[in-house]
């Protein structure tokens, strides 16, 4: 038995928890071997599928399933073909009497496991109809922040749950709450920390490749699964089950903190765990295998939204940081050293990278500012710092537990950011904080997580979580992500200074040296770009494709595109390339033997690189669709191109398609018709018209002049296209009350009134909410639902009459006209209803 000194956090971290060999009641598990054959099954089986429906070991599943059911299970089983995949049947007859089952199919070693829940019927269709709007609302989110303060707050709404934390993962392994949306009457957990140990390896390890986890009931008696073990000992792996049972250490450390049922929804960034939603109920909550798919589905739309996020944020940091190289560049005298213009330098990196002194060290030269160390105490870092990786930044709180010697200034300059500038002689730059005394809040305290306790020898989680704070002194304040990466930027400017300054005698093995480290520096910058954009066109290609092979068409069409247009703007020397090579380009793979289909017209226009690969997407996207659906879809269309200067100086081209089928307009909007409409417009300032008719397609799309040479000057074409001015409300309420009981419908009229101009929008669904809204604040326009389920709104519309608030009536019903003019409507409102409508009913508004 282990003795109590030898428990320590590593047990939580050999725990099998993956292999407990029991299951949550909820559900119902059978695992068949190769030849549908049961090898285990839970002891369940007549609580979940019904009394008399079991089957033993060693029996056939066909003598207990339908045939069609089966049928429906091996082919699913046989889709199982990437590791951790998981297939999902909903509302599957498996007995063939009309009840209903929710099914799961996952591999496990040598046996697919199938878990079996009742159906709830209808929960699919009103899951999947949520997350539209609510993925809409998380869109309009700008920075990480508000994106996870939104996505806590619409999940709890989603989840009808008490808690739900967006809990992320520190370098240290720790986590931190960083955004909550909770019932008003509980504790908050915003901004506390939790240890490492909270959440052990093995259990990281699983959020990885199985993305929801939930434990509905804390008090509910686990299921055993027979037998434990196979017949070769190995017992059965459940690292892909919903329907695991959970560590009875977790239980223990869920009901210390009184929670009755939890789930657990992965945050996944670049194949690595950035955090959890953390959601609490206290008490028992079962959410439908349904709800967890959409769940599930939500948390992969929300990786990639925080994923897209962040990489706004970075594109925005490596701005400012291409900003500072350009100002170090102009900044710095020709033919001085770095060490003479550390006092031109260093104010300019303070803003960007706050610090307390800096130190250069530049072919043996010292020099430092501010709370830096001396220049022995420097010197006697050197040699450790030169055992360091080539060209690798050093980021430090404490610099002292990582070099030699550093101790002697600790009190000085804890922190160091360690930027390597050339390679031999190491050149560095180093900026220093200082250390401060710190104040870490925790849940609970971090130092004794555990204790011997009522499981005997092994780990008791800690009782209490409240908050307990730490004193951390000798320690600054930590290097972010983003001032690495901006200090990876400025390695490679003071690389160029270093270069640009070096004596003309320098040895030329030393000058191609010190040009490789920059050669390197900027094909990574380029190589990322790319790899960038061709993750963007994969996943945004990936609602314009029905099967695999579509999708692979398409992503290979779109990057074939790009691929031909670099090609053409490299052979001359990354300079302006004929739009007439491109259009050609793009041709060809269509008409082959029948370019006279084809009529280019026009003077010859040079595009400029910058716009070539975005003029490049938007010809490959018209071609395509021309060759699928339009005029040279079959033997007899034609398509006119042509080129023309206009006015303004803007390179014009007029996209006309006779002859082919009758044209029909998409019914959805998908990747390449926005690549179509809004590239050229979002990325280079001009415009794309397109109009689908009947007789063929006609488009119009306008680049700046800036973009564009031309060569030839006849047949300039000087029309003008027609300006389009979106009509505008010129005075829209400041606020308005939306009474409506539809989650849905109330987040769609929300966002519009938003859009239309309105400041303030209250959303009520019920008249005592509606009521309660008024008394507090007078609306200037209120729009009323007039059927709130049980009830109606007409008590909410005597009172804005009362109060003399202009108010409008929706319903999805007829006959209403009478009850306009007795309740005092302005106006009654049909569903469904959208933009245009709500639009109308703010220009009735007039203001008081």
């Amino acid at each position: 038995m282990m003795q109590p000194q030898d428990v320590n956090l590593t047990n939580c971290d050999r725990e099998p928890i993956h292999q407990l060999g029991r299951i949550q009641g909820f559900g119902a598990l059978i695992a068949v071997n190769s030849d549908w054959f049961v090898a285990h099954r839970s002891t369940n089986l007549e609580v979940v599928l019904g009394d008399g429906r079991t089957i033993a070991i060693g029996d056939r599943l066909e003598r207990l399933i339908a045939p069609a059911a089966i049928a429906e299970l091996r082919s699913s089983a046989a889709a199982l073909v990437l590791e951790d995949q998981v297939e999902r049947l909903f509302g599957l007859q498996l007995f063939g009497r009309g009840e209903l089952f929710d099914c799961a199919l996952h591999s496990s070693g040598a046996n697919t496991i199938i878990e079996i829940e009742r159906h709830v019927s209808g929960d699919l269709n009103r899951q999947l109809g949520m997350l539209q709007p609510l993925m809409t609302r998380l869109d309009k989110q700008t920075d990480v922040q508000g994106l996870v303060d939104e996505a806590a707050r619409q999940l709890r709404h989603a989840l009808q749950i008490d808690r739900v934390m967006v809990y992320r993962f520190r370098e240290d392994l720790s986590g931190e709450v960083i955004a909550e949306a909770a019932r008003a009457d509980l504790e908050k957990f915003l901004g506390l920390r939790y240890p490492r140990s909270d959440i052990p390896d093995q259990a990281r390890a699983l959020y990885l490749r199985n993305r929801f986890r939930i434990i509905a009931d804390v008090d509910a008696e686990p299921i055993p699964v027979e037998p434990a073990a196979s017949l070769s000992g190995e017992p059965l792996d459940l690292s892909m089950s919903s329907l695991r049972a959970v560590s009875p250490v977790h239980i223990e450390y869920l009901k210390n903190m009184g929670v009755g049922a939890s789930l657990s929804i992965s945050i996944i960034v670049g194949g690595k765990l950035w955090g959890l939603f953390a959601c609490h109920h206290y008490g028992p909550k079962l959410l439908p295998y349904s709800s967890r798919t959409s769940a599930e589905l939500f948390s992969e739309f929300f990786s990639l939204m925080l994923d897209r996020t962040m990489a706004r944020e970075g594109a925005e940091l490596r701005e400012r940081a291409r900003a500072i190289h350009t100002r170090l560049m102009r900044d710095v005298a020709s033919g001085a050293s770095l060490s003479t213009s550390l006092p031109t330098i260093e104010p300019v990196i303070q803003q960007i990278i706050p610090h307390d002194g800096v130190s250069i060290f530049v072919e043996g030269v010292y020099d430092a500012r501010g709370s830096a160390p001396s220049e022995d105490e420097f010197r006697a870092m050197v040699p450790s710092l030169n055992g360091g990786a080539t060209s690798r930044i050093l980021a430090s709180d404490s610099i002292a537990e990582r070099l030699p010697g550093a101790e002697a200034f600790a009190d000085r300059a804890a922190g160091a950011l360690i930027i390597p500038v050339s390679r031999t002689p190491r050149d560095y730059l180093v900026l220093w904080r200082k250390p401060l005394v710190q104040t870490v809040t925790w849940a609970g305290n971090p130092d004794k997580p555990v204790e011997t306790g009522p499981l005997g020898d092994r780990l008791t989680p800690r009782k209490s979580f409240e908050a307990w704070q730490e004193t951390v002194e000798g320690r600054a304040e930590g290097w972010s992500s983003a001032e690495i990466e901006i200090a990876e930027s400025l390695r490679v400017t003071l690389l160029e200074i270093i270069l640009r300054l070096t004596d003309e005698a320098m040895s030329e093995r030393t000058n191609a040296q010190r040009q490789q480290e920059l050669l390197i520096a900027e094909l990574n910058h380029r190589v990322r770009n790319i790899l960038n954009l061709i993750r963007g066109l994969i996943s945004q290609s990936k609602s314009d494709a029905v099967d695999i092979e579509s999708f692979v068409e398409i992503v290979g069409g779109r990057i074939t595109s790009l691929a031909s247009a670099h090609d053409n703007i490299t052979k001359g020397n990354w300079s302006h390339a004929p739009f007439a090579d491109l259009l050609e380009t793009e041709a060809n793979a269509y008409l082959a033997g029948k370019k006279e289909r084809l009529d280019l017209s026009g003077p010859e226009a040079m595009i400029a690189p910058e716009a070539y690969t975005v003029l490049a997407l938007v010809i490959h996207e018209m071609i395509t669709n021309s060759a699928k659906y339009g005029s040279l879809s079959d033997q007899a269309g034609r398509l006119a191109v042509e080129v023309s200067r206009d006015a303004e100086g803007q390179f014009c081209l007029d996209w006309r398609e006779t002859g082919g089928p009758p044209v029909k307009p998409p019914i959805r909007r998908g990747f390449g018709s926005t690549i179509i409409a809004r590239s050229i417009p979002h990325d280079l300032g001009g415009s794309a018209e397109i109009d689908y008719r009947l007789e063929g397609v006609v488009a119009r799309f306008c680049i700046p002049g800036r973009y564009v040479e031309w060569r030839s000057r006849e047949s300039e074409s000087t029309a003008t296209p027609e300006s389009r001015k979106k009509a505008r409300l010129e005075s829209p309420p400041a606020s308005v009350l939306l009474v409506e009981d539809s989650m849905i419908i109330a987040l769609d009229a929300e966002d519009c009134l938003k859009e239309l101009g309105v400041e303030t929008v209250r959303t009520e669904s019920t008249v005592a909410a509606a009521l309660d809204a008024l008394a507090k604040k007078r609306p200037a326009l209120a729009i009323l639902d007039y059927n709130l389920g049980k009830e109606n709104s007409e008590p909410v519309a005597e009172k804005l009459r009362e109060m003399g608030v202009p108010f409008w009536l929706a319903t999805g019903y007829g006959e209403m006209a009478d009850r306009i003019a007795k309740l005092g409507a302005i106006g009654l409102l049909t569903k469904p209803y959208g933009k245009v409508e709500l639009e109308q009913v703010l220009a009735s508004y007039t203001p008081d």
